[in-house]
């Protein structure tokens, strides 16, 4: 074993980079809400943390992989925050998606506190986060990266360096999401056409996945609604929020961004309708008069 690692948050992408550091050989600590989760980790040879307090204790890395800035804020300043705990010089690699301006304060106090940070958002999805090949967009001083390109190697097949000034990852985090989250709703909308006019719903994704008309998340998303699984990789409510950050952002340069927009309101319908927690691929249950597959 090398060195004591820690992440927080065990969810879709935090166990995959979790064992992805386990294989690098490193001695990988995490926190999790669910017990149940936390075991499941233990049992493939992580150390078990009751709280983030007592993982940044043992780590001098801390990735934080959780769902937005409150928790952010909590696992790291709360009651039994990590910061508190870490040893002076260690470092923050932030990864959950927040706005840019968070991410500059959030940099400020962790360097305050005697750390470092990378501001750091992943992109990939589960199956990438597993195999260690997550796409990072990261920004930060060197002194951050010198201490922890190694972790990095092992979470990511490509880790963007994209300045020195925290903010400048979430800020391409978050132009990526726009360009997902539009991806996906105009998706769904064409499956809820071809589905309305009668069309084969699997002949459609084979010509489309052909076609100029794909996407990747076409590509990723469509199998979702074809097999009647929404179970969630990544859900509705994730892009309620992203989307909102992406408009938020836009707003305070009043710049105008109308696609993002209608995919923000399809989303917010879909979470107003029940379907918050179901895949994001759910956001086609807006549609109304189609007659969506059955669960395979």
């Amino acid at each position: 074993m090398s060195r004591n690692v820690g992440v927080i948050g065990l969810g879709a992408m935090g166990m995959g980079v979790a064992r992805s550091l386990l294989r690098a050989g490193f001695r990988v600590h995490a926190c999790d809400l669910r017990s149940e989760i936390l075991q499941v980790f233990v049992a493939a040879g992580g150390v078990g943390c009751a709280s983030p307090a007592e993982l940044g204790a043992q780590c001098e890395v801390v990735v934080t992989l959780v769902v937005n800035a409150a928790q952010t804020e909590a696992v790291l300043f709360g009651a039994q925050g990590a910061v508190a705990t870490m040893k002076p010089g260690s470092v923050v690699i932030a990864s959950a998606t927040v706005a840019p301006d968070f991410a500059i304060a959030l940099g400020k106090r962790i360097e305050a506190a005697g750390l470092q940070m990378l501001d750091a958002p992943v992109s990939g999805g589960a199956a990438r986060a597993a195999s260690g090949e997550m796409t990072m967009m990261t920004s930060g001083p060197d002194t951050a990266y010198a201490a922890c390109e190694d972790v990095l190697a092992a979470m990511a097949a490509k880790v963007y360096r994209l300045g020195s000034a925290h903010g400048a990852g979430s800020k391409v985090k978050i132009i990526n999401q726009l360009l997902a989250g539009v991806h996906i709703a105009a998706a769904a909308e064409a499956m809820a056409l071809g589905l309305r006019e009668g069309v084969d719903p699997d002949a459609l994704y084979e010509v489309i996945t052909h076609s100029a008309g794909n996407s990747w998340m076409f590509e990723n998303r469509v199998p979702h609604i074809l097999n009647g699984d929404y179970m969630p990789l990544s859900a509705v409510d994730i892009f309620v929020k992203d989307l909102g950050l992406v408009l938020d952002t836009a707003r305070g340069s009043k710049f105008p961004l109308p696609l993002s927009a209608a995919a923000h309101q399809m989303f917010m319908m879909a979470s107003s309708a029940g379907y918050g927690g179901e895949d994001d691929s759910a956001v086609i249950k807006i549609f109304p008069g189609i007659d969506l597959p059955a669960a395979k």
